[in-house]
C-alpha cells in the first residue's frame, strides 16, 4: 500500500497551524446565521458537522436561521402571493400560518441533523444537545408610508440571561425568523435582525453569516478578504440586495460591540473551520480591531522574530542574530502582525552622526509575500527614519540588491559606509551597499 505522505503532512500541518485558534475559540461565544436557502442546499450536512466539532472543540454557539426560501415555497404552492415594501415581507394573517409551518419544519430539521450520532459518521459521540424557546420578544413593525406590515415585526428584546444560562450549561441554542410578544402574538422577523441583534445583545466574539457567495467583492470581482465598517459602507450601493442584507448585518454587528463579522459561502465545504482556523480566512471578515497591523516591535516579539529570520539565516542571506542580540536591539525593530502572529520585521540602526541609519533585516514570511507587504515595512522604516532626522538609510544585501534597487536605492562603494560600519563590513560575505534618502510624503 502507497502511503500519501505529502497529504499527511499538509494535515499535521494544518492541524499544528490551528491550534492557537483552538485555543482562542474555546470558551468564546459564536452566533452563526443559516438563510432558509443555506438549509436545503446539499452543503448543509457539512455546515453541521463543522458547527458539532466546534461546539466538541468548546465554542458556546447560537444558531440564528431563517425561511425565506420555504415560505415562498409554500406560498406559491397554494397559489398566494407575498408582497413586499422596500425588502420587507408584508406578513398578512393567511401568510403567517405558512410562516409558522415552515420555521416549525426547518426547526425539526436542524434538532435532528444536530442528534444524529451513527458509527463512522462526523458526529459520532458529539452528543449535542440544543435548546430552543421563547428568547425572542418582538414587536409589529408597524404602519410606514401608509403600509401596515401586519405580522411581520422587528426585534424587541433577546432574554440574553437566559441563553447565557443554556451557553454555560452546555447547550447550542436555536433561534428563529420568529418573534413573540407580551400579548401572545407571533411576528415574522428578518433572520439577519435576530442575528445581529442576538451577536450584539449577547456580547458575542463572533457573528457568522453564510450567503450565497464566498464573501463580499470589489468592483474587479475581487474577494475582499477583511474589510472595516466604515469602508464596508461604501460597498453597499452596488450590491445585489441579498449581500446588502449580510453586509449591513455584519456593520450593525460591529457597530453593536461585535469584535469580528464574517461572510462565508454555505455552498463551499469547509468553509467555516477554513474562516476560523486558518489566517488567511474563506470569506470577508469585517472587523473594529486591527487585524493585520504594522508596530514597533515589543520584547515579546522576540520568539516570532526569531522563528522568521532563521530560515533565512541558515540560507545565508541574513547574517546570525543571536537572541541576546534581538533582546538588546528589540527597540530598533518594526513588524507587520497578522491575526497575532508575526509575518514581517524590519530594524533601523541610527549611527551616532544622527543623519544616517542602516535598514536591516527585512523579510516578510514566505507565504505572505503577496499584497506588497516588504514595500509597507520600507514606508514604515523610511517614516521613522524622517521622524529621527535621518537624512540617508543604507542596506547591505547578498542576494536583493535588485528589489532594493527598483525602490530608489543606489548602489555605492563600501567606503561610503559611515565609519563605525566600515570596521565590522565583511570583506568574506562581499555584501552590496546601497544607499536611499527617506521618501518625503508628498502633500
Amino acid at each position: 500500500m502507497t502511503v500519501n505522505t505529502s497529504h499527511h503532512k499538509d494535515y499535521v500541518s494544518f492541524f499544528r497551524q490551528s491550534s492557537p485558534y483552538i485555543h482562542a475559540h474555546r470558551g468564546k461565544t459564536f452566533v452563526i446565521m443559516l438563510g432558509g436557502d443555506a438549509l436545503t442546499h446539499e452543503n448543509f450536512t457539512n455546515i453541521i458537522n463543522d458547527i458539532a466539532l466546534l461546539s466538541s472543540l468548546g465554542v458556546r454557539l447560537v444558531l440564528v436561521h431563517g425561511a425565506r426560501l420555504q415560505i415562498d415555497a409554500r406560498l406559491r404552492e397554494k397559489n398566494i402571493s407575498s408582497h413586499f415594501h422596500k425588502g420587507r415581507r408584508i406578513t398578512d394573517k393567511q401568510t403567517i400560518e405558512y410562516v409558522k409551518d415552515a420555521v416549525g419544519n426547518l426547526r425539526a430539521l436542524i434538532e435532528s441533523k444536530l442528534s444524529i450520532g451513527l458509527v463512522n459518521s462526523p458526529m459520532h459521540g458529539a452528543r449535542i444537545r440544543v435548546i430552543s424557546g421563547n428568547f425572542v420578544t418582538a414587536r409589529p413593525y408597524g404602519i410606514h408610508n401608509g403600509i401596515d406590515y401586519q405580522h411581520t415585526g422587528e426585534v424587541r428584546k433577546i432574554d440574553h440571561q437566559a441563553v447565557h444560562h443554556l451557553l454555560d450549561s452546555g447547550y447550542v441554542v436555536l433561534l428563529s425568523c420568529l418573534g413573540l410578544s407580551p400579548t401572545g402574538e407571533i411576528f415574522n422577523l428578518d433572520v439577519e435582525d435576530v442575528a445581529t441583534f442576538t451577536a450584539t445583545r449577547l456580547g458575542a466574539e463572533k457573528l457568522i453569516l453564510f450567503g450565497r457567495q464566498q464573501g463580499i467583492f470589489n468592483g474587479h470581482s475581487e474577494l475582499i478578504s477583511r474589510i472595516s465598517p466604515s469602508e464596508a459602507e461604501g460597498c453597499l450601493k452596488t450590491m445585489t440586495s441579498d449581500n446588502r442584507r449580510l453586509l449591513n448585518a455584519a456593520i450593525a454587528a460591529c457597530k453593536g460591540g461585535v469584535a469580528r463579522s464574517q461572510i462565508i459561502s454555505f455552498k463551499e465545504d469547509g468553509a467555516l473551520l477554513r474562516e476560523l482556523f486558518t489566517r488567511n480566512g474563506a470569506g470577508t471578515l469585517i472587523s473594529r480591531d486591527h487585524y493585520e497591523e504594522i508596530r514597533r516591535a515589543a520584547i515579546e516579539d522576540i520568539g516570532g522574530i526569531l522563528a522568521l529570520i532563521k530560515p533565512l539565516e541558515k540560507k545565508g542571506v541574513l547574517r546570525r542574530r543571536s537572541r541576546k542580540e534581538l533582546e538588546r536591539e528589540i527597540r530598533l525593530f518594526s513588524v507587520i502582525v497578522l491575526d497575532g502572529m508575526i509575518i514581517g520585521c524590519t530594524a533601523l540602526h541610527p549611527f551616532p552622526d544622527g543623519k544616517t541609519a542602516e535598514l536591516a533585516c527585512l523579510v516578510v514570511h514566505k507565504d505572505y509575500r503577496s499584497g506588497q507587504r516588504g514595500d509597507r515595512l520600507l514606508e514604515h522604516t523610511e517614516s521613522l527614519a524622517l521622524s529621527q532626522g535621518i537624512e540617508k538609510i543604507f542596506v547591505l544585501t547578498t542576494q536583493t540588491a535588485h528589489w532594493f534597487a527598483e525602490r530608489g536605492f543606489i548602489e555605492v562603494s563600501e567606503q561610503e559606509l559611515p565609519e563605525e560600519k566600515k570596521v565590522t563590513y565583511s570583506y568574506k560575505r562581499q555584501s552590496k551597499v546601497l544607499i536611499k534618502e527617506p521618501a518625503r510624503e508628498v502633500v
